[in-house]
């Protein structure tokens, strides 16, 4: 990655963005892209889409852009039903989350300052329109490192639990990891992942958790903060691809669409998405998120604002493999048929996952460990 004194924003690099050869499933990319056109399927079709939806954990949201475009009266009996049902799981899944912040709101109540929540949580409080439709696993909040153990005694005393046991586990996640280990309510069977910045301090991109707490927006009416527009799409980047092996990627990519598409009509936005990117250390994932946003949901960046973002890229190779991986990212999940390539492409990304993660001793020691766990597992169980 460049240095911050390279990236200045009066001088474009002229150079045009590199044409992608991958694409997304026609059915996917008509659902997202251009949802009033389902309108046209056949059942056929109908059936092969609600599949693919329900496998990549699109089918509420692909319910939701349908509603919004006013397409939804025009579905089929038989799909539409399958589409009202899977949103109706997402809204009950959201009307309990909104009860769960609520109750971690009042655990944390005794602290000093407001807890900033991230991701689905913070769409959902935020009332983004990518929300309508998103199921989200936990729910993940931000706090000054200086506040962990405060934080992490006030969920214990309120009765959530550690999920992770293991010796080995807990030194990991408290030495190396940028969070605690998960929490999960010990009734309620909720869980809670508590950061202290965003990306593993071990990681090859080190963005200052205190310049994201200082610009966090405070959300009207209560004691909650969310990460600034800005912040918030380089925190979606850094999740798809920087710390995380692309598993939900066509969904992080959505997210990532949506996030674009909305803070879009602020004015300046664009400027202050490069100029934050550089500032916190993560222009190369946002890089790739505009990358692939933009070639494979037709996300519109403007053209100047990919030229610059250009500027990041890796090299030529290094760039053709990550197309090619998240290419089978986006679409393997649609078949579950075995396949070599399918295999290589999974294990090539969850092995990027840890290189970037961690420097190379510690990656050897972590997956040395890792080895060597299961063997001591069955010892131990005779």
């Amino acid at each position: 990655m460049r240095s911050p004194g390279s990236t200045s924003l009066s001088h474009r690099d002229n150079r045009p963005p590199v044409d992608i050869v991958m694409q997304l499933d026609p059915l996917i990319e008509r659902a997202l892209v251009h949802p009033e056109s389902l309108a046209q399927l056949n059942i056929s079709q109908w059936d092969r889409l609600i599949a693919s939806a329900r496998r990549l954990g699109l089918l509420a949201r692909i319910q939701a852009l349908l509603a919004e475009r006013g397409s939804l009266e025009a579905v089929p009996p038989q799909p539409r039903l399958h589409l009202d049902s899977a949103r109706l799981v997402a809204d009950n899944e959201q009307r309990i989350m909104r009860w769960e912040i609520g109750r971690i709101g009042r655990a944390l109540s005794d602290l000093s300052k407001p807890v900033i929540f991230l991701k689905g949580a913070a769409y959902l409080l935020a009332g983004l329109p990518l929300a309508r439709g998103r199921i989200s696993s936990d729910i993940d909040i931000l706090v000054d490192k200086a506040d962990l153990a405060a934080v992490e005694r006030l969920l214990l005393e309120h009765g959530w639990e550690h999920l992770k046991i293991d010796e080995y586990d807990q030194y990991y996640y408290r030495a190396w990891s940028h969070e605690l280990p998960p929490l999960r309510h010990r009734e309620r069977y909720t869980t809670i992942d508590v950061h202290h910045t965003i990306l593993p301090p071990t990681g090859r991109c080190h963005p200052d958790p205190k310049k994201l707490l200082a610009e966090a927006v405070a959300l009207e009416g209560s004691n909650y903060k969310i990460l600034a527009p800005a912040d918030m799409v380089l925190h979606s980047a850094a999740h798809a691809f920087q710390d995380g092996d692309l598993v939900h990627g066509l969904r992080d990519l959505v997210d990532l669409d949506d996030l674009l598409r909305y803070h879009a009509a602020e004015t300046d936005f664009w400027d202050r998405l490069l100029r934050r990117g550089v500032e916190l250390d993560l222009a190369r994932p946002l890089y790739y998120a505009l990358r692939y946003s933009r070639s494979l949901l037709h996300t519109p960046v403007p053209r100047d604002v990919m030229e610059e973002a250009e500027r990041f890229a890796p090299v030529k190779l290094a760039c053709l493999i990550m197309d090619r991986l998240v290419g089978h990212a986006v679409n393997d999940r649609l078949s579950g048929a075995p396949g070599l390539l399918k295999t290589v492409a999974a294990w090539t990304l969850y092995m990027r996952q840890h290189w970037l993660r961690m420097p190379p001793w510690l990656l050897a020691c972590h997956l040395l460990h890792q080895m060597w766990r299961p063997q001591k597992l069955r010892t131990r169980l005779g």
